[in-house]
């Protein structure tokens, strides 16, 4: 009985308007081991897989009517595919260039898939923490992971790790020092090509806390751990000579981020009007205690910061001439909100700040629910570090997963963003894309749910001048078998395998950070459109002509659904 209310509910039959198909985009359930994103180990596997892909056969017509097929390669007669159909199946629809993956270029110029309390593997004010978590995102691409350490009251020599202040669950630090090592070794065994991993220690310990957090870091970690500069190169540029390590200099390092506070340094308070009673309160105890917390970082933690160190700036003297009163090699930790407010009138000079020193962008505090700041228009500034909650494969996540596509977690940036660049990410040409959407086969259906679909495509073009969240979308038609389209494709096409036929145009100012996001959805009558698969393509990547893109599920993981598109480019 309270699944029928339940469900008579989600119909709002007397609701005074029906759902926007496209207010319920923010979705994504939880990430594991097997998600694909960041460049991890699953993508690798993903790309070498020889799962075998089936096309409707209204998909084969469709590509016997273009001519891009003969009727014998296209395989009417069967279900199969045929060798030719199987080739062009497995053509990528992304292509990275070489060049994005050239490890030779300082350590400011390259983005880094980064995640955000890696240590939750849920809600952000009651969630529980894993050391597990880090295994996962780590080996779901992350090159950046968060650590939060406590004094624990319990065994003032064993710092945890936690979110402080909440109802969330705390795990031993050492403990997650191990899963790292691990994490390092198994990449070691694997091949030479591992890259580095980057810690952003968000340190609340008293002196002997942070003194037990460098002596569990070298013990655990040993000659893996970054603990001195590489070569001479390095010790200059702690002397201030402005030289940057190489992102190949590191090879497979662990490499701490190492907090740094300025004499002036502002408190981060990223409340907001919009909190609830408990969000609030959790915030203003944890501003409370982190008054209680020592701001001066002990000797010998502070060495291990050798090539970032983090500072949240008082003013903005960071972009607009250097940094005062700062360390050696200053690493800017500013939340969405605080960077928001200085963009976009000073982007230009954030952007020529970010070609030469790093920076990390983190969620504003409002976002307990574990969803993610949208991360383009930050890299379009050439933010290296834009830190994610890894527990949900979101939109965030999906357009992580679109940048690092093919790489160990670091792609180098655009050439106007590293040294030497204007800081202008427009190259000040107008683009067209048109992508024709023939159709797909094999939609995914959760659970429980019928196959009386009425599937659609939606899409958004993400551009890094969008700061309000709005980015332009285009959608086909509900697809509905009926007659027609049996006549036209000698076979009434079930909902699961729909052909639409449709072109979707996009004008847009050309940079190399755009993005296209596709989402399979169904135009549920008087309830909220489920979303069944998506994908999502750096279009510096994209592949023009025709292509199969293989659609994920909700967490990530490679579905057998295909979806056949044309993508194009003119200029206007």
């Amino acid at each position: 009985m309270s699944s029928l209310v339940s469900g008579l509910a989600n119909l709002r039959p007397f609701s005074k308007r029906r759902p926007r198909d496209d207010e319920d985009d923010d979705v994504g359930e939880a990430i594991d081991a097997a998600t694909v994103a960041g460049g991890g180990p699953a993508a690798r596997q993903s790309a070498t897989s020889k799962r075998q892909l089936r096309v409707s056969q209204a998909l084969k017509s469709f590509l016997v009517k273009e001519g891009m097929l003969d009727e014998d390669n296209a395989a009417l007669s069967t279900e199969h595919s045929s060798p030719v159909l199987q080739d062009l199946l497995g053509r990528p629809h992304i292509v990275v260039p070489s060049h994005v993956l050239d490890r030779s270029h300082p350590l400011p110029e390259y983005f880094v898939s980064s995640s955000h309390n890696t240590y939750l593997i849920a809600h952000q004010l009651y969630g529980q923490s894993s050391a597990g978590a880090y295994e996962t995102a780590l080996c779901t691409g992350s090159r950046c992971v968060e650590i939060d350490a406590w004094d624990d009251d319990n065994n003032t020599d064993e710092p945890k790790v936690t979110h402080g202040y909440t109802l969330v669950s705390n795990i031993a630090f050492r403990k997650v020092c191990e899963v790292i090592r691990d994490v390092v070794d198994r990449e070691a065994a694997d091949g030479p090509d591992a890259a580095p991993i980057m810690i952003s220690l968000e340190n609340h310990c008293s002196p002997h806390g942070q003194k037990r957090l460098a002596q569990i870091m070298r013990e655990v970690w040993g000659d893996r751990l970054l603990s001195k500069a590489v070569r001479e190169k390095g010790a200059r540029e702690e002397q201030g000579s402005g030289e940057h390590v190489t992102l190949q200099d590191l090879g497979s390092k662990i490499v701490v981020i190492v907090e740094y506070h300025l004499p002036e340094e502002q408190p981060d308070d990223s409340s907001s009007s919009s909190e609830d009673e408990e969000e609030r309160a959790a915030h203003q105890a944890y501003r409370e205690q982190e008054k209680k917390v020592s701001t001066v970082i002990v000797p010998e933690l502070a060495e291990l910061g050798v090539y970032a160190q983090s500072v949240k700036p008082a003013n903005d003297s960071w972009y607009r001439s250097s940094l005062e009163d700062g360390p050696h090699h200053h690493l800017i930790n500013v939340s969405e909100t605080g960077l928001m407010s200085h963009m976009p009138k000073n982007n230009v000079s954030i952007a020529r700040h970010n070609a030469q020193h790093l920076m990390r962008v983190y969620p504003k505090g409002t976002r307990i629910s574990s969803r993610n700041l949208h991360p383009v228009p930050f890299w379009g500034l050439g933010a290296q570090i834009c830190a994610l909650n890894w527990q949900t494969f979101g939109p965030g996540s999906q357009l992580n997963g679109a940048l690092f596509a093919g790489s160990s977690g670091y792609v180098l940036k655009p050439a106007a963003l590293r040294a030497g660049g204007s800081g202008i990410l427009n190259t000040g040409t107008r683009k067209k894309l048109r992508l024709r959407v023939a159709g797909a086969t094999d939609i995914p259906l959760p659970a429980k749910r019928d196959d009386e679909i009425k599937p659609y495509l939606t899409c958004t073009l993400m551009h890094p001048d969008d700061l309000e969240g709005k980015p332009p979308k285009r959608k086909t038609a509900p697809y509905k078998p009926h007659k027609i389209t049996g006549l036209l494709h000698r076979t009434n096409s079930p909902p699961t395998d729909p052909v639409w036929d449709e072109t979707l145009e996009w004008e847009y100012d050309d940079n190399e950070l755009v993005f296209l996001r596709l989402m399979i959805k169904s135009d549920d009558s008087f309830a909220s459109n489920p979303t069944f698969a998506v994908a999502a393509v750096r279009l510096h990547y994209a592949v023009q002509g025709w292509s199969f893109v293989r659609m994920l599920d909700l967490k990530g993981h490679e579905t057998s659904c295909t979806l056949l598109v044309h993508v194009s480019f003119e200029d206007v």
